[in-house]
């Protein structure tokens, strides 16, 4: 399936579940199930939600995840302190990378920001080399919008 009709549908996906009354805690959980059964080549797809200096694990599907990251180590913590999207072809490549499971290879981390606040990030990990691209990154940013 084309990457842009994958999209397509989980967004219309996406739009239908979740909804602002039931709070980030519920909507996340069912995001990153949605996000982690539709996407292929991945295998990890969950959130970090910022506590002070640094982000706590929230709602993920895939396996056992490091429990805190601080702010500017790795790539979810560098993407949260610059709050800008990162996009890692190799993570061993990548200075500093937090290697929760060893099987991953590239990365993508969405910063959640609402009102110009950054609450936490979106990451996504895949055992593939250079799996992630500017089209899953403007993607993903639209749909962290919903939340």
């Amino acid at each position: 399936m084309r990457k842009n009709i994958l999209y397509q549908t989980i967004w219309q996906q996406a739009s239908g579940l979740l909804d602002t009354r039931f709070g980030r805690l519920s909507n996340t959980a069912n995001l990153a199930a949605l996000l982690y059964q539709n996407l292929p080549d991945i295998n990890w797809a969950g959130f970090y939600f910022l506590d002070g200096h640094v982000l706590r694990l929230g709602p993920f599907q895939g396996k056992p995840a490091c429990m805190e990251i601080p702010l500017g180590k790795g790539v979810c913590g560098n993407a949260a302190q610059q709050k800008r999207a990162y996009i890692v072809p190799d993570v061993h490549a990548f200075a500093g990378h937090i290697a929760c499971d060893t099987s991953s290879r590239s990365e993508i981390v969405i910063p959640l920001i609402q009102h110009e606040v950054l609450w936490g990030v979106l990451d996504i990990d895949s055992p593939l080399l250079n799996r992630f691209d500017a089209q899953d990154e403007q993607f993903l940013q639209k749909i962290v919008s919903l939340l």
